[in-house]
């Protein structure tokens, strides 16, 4: 098992991992993504283990189905148990985004996983987390 520090929704069942430093937008891009029909995963902590060829993501016990949402607080949400991870996006600045990139790969637990970086707060954000995804989905 593997702790990261980020955001995990599901969209469709697959996991899109949010990375970035805090106040980068993943909580708020994560948001945005479950009032558009995704689901949390995990909000902060995250938790990854393998299973075969797959990584798996969840949240630790404490903080499964909670979400922290600047001038709100920590609330609850609906969330999945856990997910297969398939993306991860880094949120960086909108002025530090590639216009035509190439897609990257991090790895974890000795699995590649195809990586994105985008700006969270561009109001296009979730639309291009949904076909990040899917782009992703179809080259798999």
């Amino acid at each position: 098992m593997e702790r990261v520090h980020g955001t995990c929704i599901a969209i469709d069942g697959d996991g899109v991992l949010l990375r970035g430093p805090s106040g980068s937008g993943k909580s708020d891009l994560a948001l945005r993504l479950i009032d558009s029909g995704a689901m949390l995963v995990g909000d902060d902590q995250l938790q990854l283990s393998r299973m075969g060829d797959q990584l798996i993501v969840r949240p630790p016990d404490l903080l499964s189905g909670q979400l922290e949402i600047r001038g709100i607080g920590i609330v609850p949400v609906t969330a999945v148990a856990q997910a297969p991870l398939f993306l991860v996006i880094d949120l960086i600045p909108a002025e530090q985004v590639i216009r035509f990139p190439e897609i990257g790969s991090c790895r974890y637990l000795d699995i590649d996983v195809p990586l994105l970086a985008l700006a969270a707060f561009e109001a296009s954000a979730p639309a291009k987390v949904r076909r990040g995804l899917a782009f992703v989905r179809g080259n798999q």
